[in-house]
Formats: C-alpha cells, sequence, structure tokens
C-alpha cells in the first residue's frame, strides 16, 4: 500500500509541477508580447501609436494586479482592453503606412490576445481532477490506518520511524495541494518580468 501511495504522490506530483512551470513559461512569454507590442507601436502613426501604448500601459497594470480574489474583474478589464486594442488595430487598415509593418504589429498583439486565454486556461482549467484528489485522501487515510495497525502490533519497533514517515507524505501532500492553488498558496509564479516590462513603459510615458 506504501508502495501505491508514493506512486499516486508523484504521479500527481509531477502533474502540478508540470503546470506551474507552464505558467511561468506563459507569463514570461506574455511579458514578452506585451513589451514587443509596445516597442513595435513605435513604428505606427501618431495617433494610433500614442492610444495604443497608453493601453498597453493600463493592460501590463491590470495583469500585475490580478488576484484569485478579483479574478473575475482582471479577465473582464482585459477583454475590455482586447478589445479597444484590436479596435486601434482596426483602424491601421485606413492609415498611411508600411503594410509589412502594420503586420508586424498586428502579429504581436495577437500574440498578447492568445497568452491572456493561454494563461487563463491553464490557470483556471488545468487543475488536478478531483477523483485524483479524493483517491490520494483516501488512499493516504487508508495507508495511515494501515500503519498505525501494523505499528500496534509490531511494537516498539516500528515507532522511531512512524513519525518521520508520516511527516514526509504530509509534506508531499502539502505541497502538492498548494502548487495546484495559482496565487493561493505560498508557491506562486513572480511576477517580475511583467514588473519590468512595465517599467520599461514608464520611462516613456507622458
Amino acid at each position: 500500500m506504501l508502495g501505491l501511495l508514493a506512486f499516486i504522490l508523484a504521479f500527481t506530483f509531477g502533474m502540478t509541477a508540470s503546470r506551474l512551470d507552464d505558467r511561468r513559461q506563459l507569463l514570461l512569454q506574455e511579458s514578452n508580447a506585451i513589451g514587443t507590442t509596445y516597442l513595435r507601436a513605435g513604428l505606427l502613426p501618431q495617433r494610433q501609436r500614442d492610444d495604443i501604448r497608453r493601453l498597453l500601459r493600463e493592460y501590463a497594470d491590470v495583469r500585475l494586479k490580478g488576484t484569485v480574489a478579483n479574478i473575475a474583474e482582471t479577465l473582464a478589464q482585459s477583454e475590455q482592453l482586447h478589445r479597444r486594442l484590436w479596435s486601434q488595430a482596426e483602424s491601421l487598415v485606413q492609415a498611411d503606412m508600411d503594410s509589412e509593418l502594420r503586420l508586424l504589429f498586428i502579429t504581436s498583439l495577437n500574440e498578447v490576445i492568445d497568452l491572456n486565454q493561454s494563461r487563463k486556461t491553464v490557470a483556471l482549467l488545468y487543475r488536478i481532477p478531483g477523483p485524483i484528489w479524493m483517491s490520494v485522501y483516501l488512499l493516504s487515510t487508508l495507508t495511515m490506518v494501515a500503519l498505525g495497525y501494523q505499528v500496534g502490533m509490531a511494537g516498539s519497533r516500528w515507532l522511531r520511524g512512524m513519525p518521520v514517515l508520516v511527516a514526509a507524505f504530509s509534506l508531499v501532500i502539502v505541497m502538492i495541494a498548494d502548487i495546484d492553488r495559482p496565487g493561493e498558496g505560498n508557491i506562486r509564479v513572480s511576477q517580475q518580468p511583467l514588473a519590468d516590462v512595465r517599467q520599461m513603459m514608464s520611462q516613456d510615458a507622458p
């Protein structure tokens, strides 16, 4: 039973660790995409350039302030800014500018919008399924009961190692649960890449 519990814990820990790495990579990609879009906006006509850069600064602020408590508001504000940014991109069709530069900017903006959806999907939908969590809890409980019974039958021979074993399994379960709650637990994805991009934007803000 210990072997089965260890296998399930290793399996679930691998799932959550993979999701944590995905969230880190997506945050870095989104930060780079926002920064690239902001820089490429400098190639646009002045009217669109100023409006788009202002909207991107606002967008970065919204993303930085997003938490689990205000996730619905953050997503709503992000989508509203997407529409306003895309409206600016549509206005470029009528602008007198190089078509390749226009395409370059639109490609960057499209990546920003796509990465928002990717981050939302990984953070909110790619969680450990409920049946797996139930299996972990049930098997953990049964294992601890079985070990307790075995210790009682074996006398004092198992008493020394028993607390260490229980603590080790408990620590792994706590870590898995913590990683599986993005933005809530102690193990979080650093927002520093996005903060660095926002600082870069502030340098030439009017």
